[in-house]
């Protein structure tokens, strides 16, 4: 009997599931969950994501419904969040227009990391003629600030949601790029890379397979760092008349058409400033636990 119980006992310690690995999606999820701060930010931005696609079902008003009797009003029971000139439901409009200051973030920092990831894979792997000429091309880009980059892309193209993501992916791509660059230059010489290479694999493959895979860990971090101020970028481009044009409510072009009400009616203002600034606050607070999670240096 005793030895029919330790055998089990050493079953059941087998099929306990190992630690999860440093670095991997269970170990970082694991440590953006002990970060209640971390946690809420993660929360506050799917509940907002979500809200902009349901809100049109769930509320009473419509974003795009005018009702120049209820102009101006401020918070009260009938309208959460007020109304603003037009009579429009300022909530409806808040929720509505979240989905394209998060979509702008998001895409627009893929756009500019998936860019930045080949351009410096190129550049690292390859080095000499090739690094040099890429390198000072990416001096060009980043001898400009990245809005007022954003801002001249923009006015090449034209004002509109596709059109302001490829003016922010364009804009923002030289950071990601030289990263991935250096991150390379450090492993390019190591065993694995050596071994792949004397078997006569393909470069691609090498570089898509064994490379990138090794080097993209400091890119993940800078994307959720990044995706902040993107979306941030994306308010501000709006607000200039870049971005997202009236009347669909993006949280930038309804601050920009509110800003000749600031003094009268501030609620207007307020409103979609406090919702930009609790977005940016949640992705830096979520992109700050998914650095420490990665970063060997910080782990505890």
């Amino acid at each position: 009997m005793e030895v029919i119980m330790k055998n089990k006992k050493i079953d059941k310690a087998a099929k306990k599931p190992k630690s999860n690995k440093p670095g991997s999606l269970p170990y970082v999820w694991s440590r953006i969950r002990q970060r209640p701060l971390a946690m809420t930010g993660l929360i506050f931005v799917l509940a907002i994501f979500v809200l902009s696609f349901i809100s049109p079902y769930i509320l009473k008003y419509s974003w795009e419904t005018i009702e120049m009797k209820a102009r101006y009003q401020t918070p009260s029971l009938t309208h959460l969040l007020g109304t603003d000139e037009l009579g429009r439901d300022e909530l409806a409009r808040i929720l509505y227009g979240a989905k394209y200051t998060i979509s702008i973030g998001f895409i627009s920092t893929g756009v500019s990391a998936i860019l930045g990831i080949i351009i410096g894979s190129i550049a690292g792997y390859f080095g000499g003629k090739v690094d040099n000429l890429i390198m000072r091309c990416l001096d060009v880009f980043q001898a400009f600030p990245g809005i007022l980059l954003a801002i001249a892309i923009s006015a090449v193209l034209g004002p509109g949601f596709t059109k302001v993501i490829i003016a922010m992916g364009i804009s923002g791509l030289a950071g990601y790029a030289r990263m991935m660059r250096a991150n390379i230059l450090s492993i390019r010489s190591s065993e694995y890379v050596e071994a792949a290479t004397s078997i006569n694999c393909t470069t691609g493959r090498i570089i898509l397979r064994h490379i990138i895979p090794n080097a993209i860990s400091p890119l993940i971090v800078q994307m959720a760092m990044g995706i902040a101020s993107a979306g941030l970028q994306a308010s501000a481009l709006s607000f200039l008349g870049f971005g997202v044009q009236a009347p669909t409510p993006e949280w930038g072009s309804m601050l920009s058409s509110a800003r000749s009400f600031i003094r009268d009616y501030p609620h207007m203002c307020v409103i979609p400033g406090i919702f930009i600034m609790l977005t940016v606050l949640s992705f830096n607070l979520v992109g700050d636990a998914i650095r420490d999670a990665l970063d060997p240096k910080l782990r505890d």
